[in-house]
């Protein structure tokens, strides 16, 4: 584990030390002159603290920081600020953290799985108490009922990287950020009914696309590519990537005090993710035969 800890640090700090410089090029000055004391923990530090967070699998932050992390990585870092302060310094982090995931992207492959999981933001009877996300998380109804939150959309391509991500509110129709996500893919795209759209496959079919979902009940049977009904039948690949994201990553639960600390906590996880060895995967070299044959067919 403390080689995991120092290969993660030394990934994120290269990162830091080419993304700084060039951020802050870009930055507008107001004109005002303003004191800007450096911190004693670096941005890496703070970055790498979250994304090891999501890679153990603890259950809340608090008690990963303030059991683990303070007791025993101290020769690892040498200033640990307080809990409190640990976590307003977290949405310092969020733009950089962004374009540390985006950078992790997976290899385009030509075979992509999209879903769309839902985050709620607090239990559906306390939505019109909630104040944390007001004005900005949904009610919206889902296949499991009624809930008060977000969506995270994903695509994923058939080694479990990915390729593209977006949160929403809850009450997005699933296929609005499609053409956002798929900007520069090209092959075939599997979603489940929700994306069922003539004018949004036509649309994704004119950029080389090909957007391929099972028929609901009351449409036409067509006839289907045997390669096609294959990969619909491996669509529950994403719905693994959706479910360790959420049952081991911890990026849905309902203690978070801030938007900015929220979305953190999400990219910390999709880094995470994006980082472990070992992700679900449709494996197709070992089984490349058996797909040549199919879609000979």
């Amino acid at each position: 584990m403390d080689d995991t800890l120092i290969i993660l640090f030394c990934l994120v700090d290269e990162f830091c030390k080419e993304f700084y410089p060039e951020w802050e090029k870009t930055l507008i000055s107001q004109g005002v002159i303003k004191r800007r004391r450096s911190s004693q923990i670096s941005p890496a530090e703070i970055m790498t603290i979250i994304i090891f967070f999501h890679m153990l699998r603890f259950r809340d932050f608090k008690t990963y920081y303030t059991c683990y992390v303070i007791p025993h990585l101290k020769t690892y870092f040498p200033f640990f600020p307080s809990y409190s302060h640990m976590v307003n310094l977290m949405k310092s982090v969020l733009v950089p953290l962004c374009i540390f995931v985006q950078s992790l992207t997976g290899e385009k492959t030509g075979i992509y799985f999209i879903d769309s999981t839902i985050l709620k933001a607090c239990h559906i009877k306390r939505e019109k108490q909630h104040r944390v996300f007001n004005g900005i998380a949904k009610k919206a109804k889902s296949t499991m009922g009624w809930f008060f939150g977000f969506k995270l959309h994903l695509i994923i391509n058939d080694k479990g990287e990915i390729m593209a991500f977006k949160i929403t509110a809850g009450n997005v129709d699933d296929r609005k950020p499609v053409p956002d996500l798929v900007k520069n893919l090209a092959g075939k795209l599997i979603g489940d009914k929700g994306y069922i759209s003539q004018e949004l496959f036509g649309k994704l079919f004119q950029n080389g696309l090909q957007l391929i979902t099972r028929l609901k009940n009351n449409m036409k049977n067509k006839l289907m590519p045997l390669i096609d009904k294959v990969l619909l039948r491996k669509r529950a690949l994403i719905e693994t990537v959706n479910d360790q994201l959420k049952n081991i990553s911890q990026i849905e639960h309902t203690r978070h005090r801030s938007i900015w600390n929220f979305m953190v906590n999400i990219l910390g996880a999709l880094a995470a993710y994006c980082l472990q060895p070992k992700k679900p995967s449709l494996n197709l070299a070992a089984n490349e035969e058996k797909l040549m044959v199919a879609i000979a067919a």
